[in-house]
């Protein structure tokens, strides 16, 4: 056996609260979204899990996340690394929407394709929009080239996939237990690539808010196991939750 990956979406954000797409705009946690990282470091703790090494994007709500689980589990002093290719998928102008209200402008069908198909993007940024991502101080030493306007998963894949294979893998070989702070859809990028899973399988997995995934690894990094840590009513209940956003009202 070697290394173990922990996966946990971010806790809630002030715009998980709001119902509005967020992806790379940078908001914050909300209260609930803070007690939720507390608690992810709860079930690390029951689970006697150990991060020797920790992942994030570089969205607050990811960041604060993390700083608040390694508080939880006193191990705040393990190497921590930040990086764009972990960040959300990019919603190109659906960024800032309601998502209940977009559904009812556009359609159901419509939004789940945008928002949950695997190679559908939706309508992107114009390169001038300042919500563009090349206007953004933090991604100033990114070639402009490899910054999104909109994408979808498998976009999303290909950008997280590099930095998964040139960083995360030699720690897991290594035989460390890692630790992913990211969000719904990068992980669920891992997910797809770890489990094999079919692009119809991925597009009705959901990844709650703030609940640890823990996968047991074989030498090949092969999954031999993936389980959320915490009560199984509770997640189930998340996962449905996260499945209704885009219901009508």
């Amino acid at each position: 056996m070697t290394g173990k990956l922990i996966l946990v979406r971010h806790g809630q954000s002030t715009w998980n609260v709001e119902n509005l797409f967020t992806g790379w705009h940078d908001v914050d946690l909300s209260d609930q979204g803070r007690i939720e990282a507390v608690q992810a470091g709860r079930e690390l703790q029951s689970a006697k899990l150990e991060p020797q090494i920790a992942f994030t994007s570089v969205l607050k709500r990811a960041i604060r996340t993390l700083w608040l689980i390694l508080d939880t589990t006193d191990r705040m002093w393990i190497p921590i690394e930040g990086s764009w290719r972990l960040n959300e998928r990019h919603y190109g102008a659906l960024q800032g929407l309601n998502k209940a209200q977009t559904v009812e402008k556009h359609g159901e069908a419509q939004v789940k394709l945008w928002r949950r198909s695997y190679d559908i993007p939706p309508p992107p940024l114009g390169l001038d929009d300042p919500r563009h991502p090349r206007f953004d101080p933090r991604y100033a030493d990114v070639d402009p080239t490899w910054l999104p306007a909109a994408e979808s998963l498998k976009d999303t894949l290909s950008r997280v996939l590099p930095y998964w294979e040139s960083r995360i893998v030699p720690e897991l070989r290594a035989n460390k237990t890692v630790l992913i702070v990211a969000h719904g859809n990068s992980l669920r990028s891992l997910v797809k690539m770890l489990d094999m899973m079919s692009e119809a399988g991925i597009v009705e997995f959901n990844i709650p808010t703030g609940i640890p995934i823990l996968y047991e690894l074989d030498e090949q990094l092969q999954p031999v196991s993936r389980r959320f840590l915490g009560d199984p009513g509770a997640v189930s209940a998340a996962q449905e939750a996260v499945r209704r956003q885009t219901e009508k009202k």
